[in-house]
């Protein structure tokens, strides 16, 4: 084995190790909550409420979580992948950070320099986002209230998500326009029969509609 290939084997051999150990970690810390809680209170919930809570959530989240980790594991490389679901908030910054990283330094997602950026990218992302949170959190806790409860501010508090959602979509849209018709248009229209249905629910046809049209478009030349 030469010494590059043995540099590049202990590269991803610890990153895979370390992402373990963190991945189980955040698990732990996430369940000890709860767990104080029912410590402390003495409260413990029946085994039939838990099942009951679960049977609900398993048909869409339990399935959802196993699909994200094949759609954004080739997207993000493994130490992206990694730090995104420990620190979540995937969707609406990890991977447009790590995206928008890769397309800055012109490398390629399933390249070993895109595994770089993109972790370095989104580990940045982490940290930034906590800063600016604990900032807010602690500059705007006092005023607060008043904002959210003011009649003339409230609806602006209501269109935060599509706010963001619109400005991170509008530059891909602008990008590549011609693509993004038919998932646009695909999504309208479960909308439509499904208006309840949820962001992480509707991601995955948005996801199949974009490949299929873009596939399509491509076989009938009208994109290179």
């Amino acid at each position: 084995m030469s010494i590059k290939n043995k540099a590049e084997k202990t590269y991803f051999d610890r990153v895979h190790s370390w992402g373990r150990i963190s991945s189980v970690t955040a698990l732990c810390v996430l369940l000890m909550f709860p767990l104080a809680i029912c410590i402390d209170l003495n409260v413990w919930p029946s085994f039939n409420g838990v099942m009951s809570g679960l049977l609900k959530l398993m048909p869409i989240y339990w399935t959802t979580s196993v699909l994200e980790v094949f759609l954004y594991t080739p997207m993000l490389g493994g130490g992206g992948t990694y730090l995104s679901f420990v620190t979540g908030n995937i969707t609406n910054l990890k991977l447009p950070c790590a995206i928008n990283a890769m397309e800055g330094a012109k490398v390629k997602a399933n390249s070993e320099e895109g595994e770089v950026i993109s972790t370095i990218s989104i580990a940045t992302s982490s940290i930034v986002t906590t800063l600016v949170m604990a900032v807010g959190v602690l500059a705007f806790a006092p005023f607060l209230e008043t904002f959210t409860e003011n009649e003339l501010l409230k609806p602006a508090f209501a269109q935060v998500l599509p706010a963001l959602f619109g400005a991170l979509a509008a530059g891909y849209f602008s990008k590549h326009w011609k693509i993004s018709i038919f998932p646009i248009l695909v999504m309208i229209v479960i909308l439509i029969f499904s208006p309840g249905m949820g962001a992480s629910t509707l991601l995955f046809p948005g996801i199949a509609a974009a490949v299929i049209g873009a596939f399509v478009m491509w076989k009938l030349k009208w994109v290179k």
